[in-house]
């Protein structure tokens, strides 16, 4: 029996998430094939429906193809403030039957209920409840799985689509592992499954059964924990709100409505994003040394990324979008943008010593104003005077996998 063999944990997967939740705010597209994309003047498929998944269109997809699959196919523009305050509200409801929650995106989250089974009985009695839970106060419906970690929990909610409820008992492990394709493992992506096929290893018994050195002469020190995953064992705990790690970096990222050469607007998208990652930065008082730009391309599939450290820590915006600014300016643009990101890594608690010079001290007290404004009345309504031209200039800002629904990695995004 697994180590790990004596929790219970719960891994829930909100289904087709973001369309659902158009379809739920839109009686009028309930039960039609709809697909969500990030703005009016983007063409490529964030999310669909059950209803268009049956006719062919996929995540990812541009909208003429998902259109040729399913002509009747109904595209919506995302509304990242609700698809957020939906995830925070059905968090909410988890934290009633354990306090050990931790989100693991925006539409997904683990529980560990190994401490709640003698209040309610069992996991599939909890499972049944949460359920039941939110599909009477959202509409919407989920998938559960229900494993001895986090691991098989993941894999055991993505084995029913939608509305699944798939159990993982320590005795059944070895049986459903056997044959699983190793990419239905969380954390085996499209490269590792590449190496791995190399290897002549498909599925996750076959990557259990194999040599630990074969695997870590190849995947160096994660060969190790490759073998458990095949294996099906997973230590790490459930790690709720306020107990994990210090995070590590603060970032944003843009998809602009259309692509744009003109340096003069990629300058005003930069530090638009400068600012929002400034001030996140200064809300929960760290600064960083490392600032990082990246740049996707109008083709969609060619990119960069460059980082530049710094001597000082900062999380002032004009700081930030300076060091991106010099980044850029090292690159000559191959073709127009189509997505900006700014990351400040490197980072540490931020000192609350005043500045020493009055100039300093006059420049941090107004953006302290500046924050405090915008925290009270919304993102944008104190901001550079460069950014008012701009406002009228839309873009989507995309909710990265790192969202979570409380504390610094609640990322304001619209």
């Amino acid at each position: 029996m697994a180590p790990d063999s004596h929790r219970t944990i719960l891994h829930i997967d909100l289904n087709a998430f973001f369309a659902s939740v158009e379809q739920q705010a839109n009686p009028e597209l309930r039960d039609k094939p709809i697909a969500v994309i990030g703005g009016h003047g983007r063409t490529v498929i964030t999310t669909s429906s059950y209803q268009a998944r049956a006719r062919g269109v996929k995540t990812g997809m541009a909208v003429w193809e998902a259109k040729r699959a399913c002509p009747e196919l109904i595209v919506v523009v995302g509304d990242n403030r609700k698809y957020q305050h939906t995830s925070s509200r059905i968090n909410e409801i988890f934290r009633d039957y354990t306090p050990d929650v931790e989100a693991f995106s925006i539409d997904e989250s683990w529980l560990d209920v190994t401490h709640s089974l003698s209040i309610f009985g069992s996991a599939v009695t909890i499972a049944h409840l949460i359920k039941a839970r939110i599909l009477h106060s959202f509409g919407l419906r989920c998938s559960i799985g229900v494993a001895p970690n986090k691991l098989l929990a993941k894999l055991g909610s993505d084995q029913i689509k939608p509305d699944g409820l798939f159990i993982i008992t320590p005795e059944d492990m070895a049986r459903i592992l056997e044959p699983m394709p190793i990419q239905e493992l969380c954390g085996v992506g499209k490269k590792m499954q590449r190496a791995l096929n190399m290897m002549s290893i498909y599925t996750c018994g076959e990557l259990g059964r194999c040599e630990e050195q074969r695997l870590t002469h190849k995947f160096g020190i994660i060969g190790r924990r490759l073998k458990e995953m095949g294996q099906g064992i997973d230590l790490s705990p459930v790690v709720p709100y306020g107990l994990e790690e210090d995070i590590k970096s603060v970032g944003h990222s843009r998809t602009l409505e259309k692509d744009i050469s003109n340096l003069a607007e990629i300058k005003c998208f930069l530090l638009q994003l400068s600012e929002m990652v400034g001030s996140r930065a200064r809300r929960y008082c760290v600064s960083g040394k490392t600032v990082h730009l990246y740049v996707r391309y109008a083709d969609f599939f060619s990119s960069w990324g460059k980082q530049i450290t710094l001597c000082n820590h900062i999380n002032l915006s004009d700081d930030i979008y300076r060091a991106a600014l010099s980044i850029l300016n090292t690159v000559e643009l191959e073709q127009p943008v189509r997505l900006l990101g700014v990351t400040l890594s490197n980072l540490k608690q931020q000192d609350e010593q005043l500045p020493l010079f009055v100039e300093e001290r006059k420049k941090l007290y107004a953006i302290r104003a500046m924050d405090t404004v915008n925290a009270r009345y919304g993102r944008g309504v104190v901001t550079f005077g460069t950014l008012v031209p701009g406002k009228e200039k839309g873009g989507s800002y995309v909710i990265p996998p790192s969202w979570r629904p409380d504390g610094v990695k609640n990322i304001d995004v619209q």
